[in-house]
């Protein structure tokens, strides 16, 4: 009875020192950065789960410091 009880601890700790992963992938975030300095007068003001965007011609923008960056929503 001890024996099988030592057996299924070296067992158990075998099997929780192991990783079930076998490799990581790291992905690089996009690097094409659209960014507007001024958007032209026929922008309209959107909200998109309470947040404000910019909307014009087909596309959303959030303002940043540099300027109006092109997102998706």
């Amino acid at each position: 009875m001890m024996r099988i009880l030592i057996y299924t601890l070296v067992f158990v700790f075998a099997l929780s020192t192991s990783s079930c992963a076998r490799r990581v992938v790291v992905t690089q975030p996009a690097t094409s950065v659209t960014v507007v300095k001024k958007l032209p007068r026929q922008y309209k003001i959107v909200r998109v789960n309470g947040k404000r965007y910019y909307f014009f011609n087909g596309r959303h923008y959030r303002k940043t410091r540099n300027g109006y960056v092109v997102v998706r929503v």
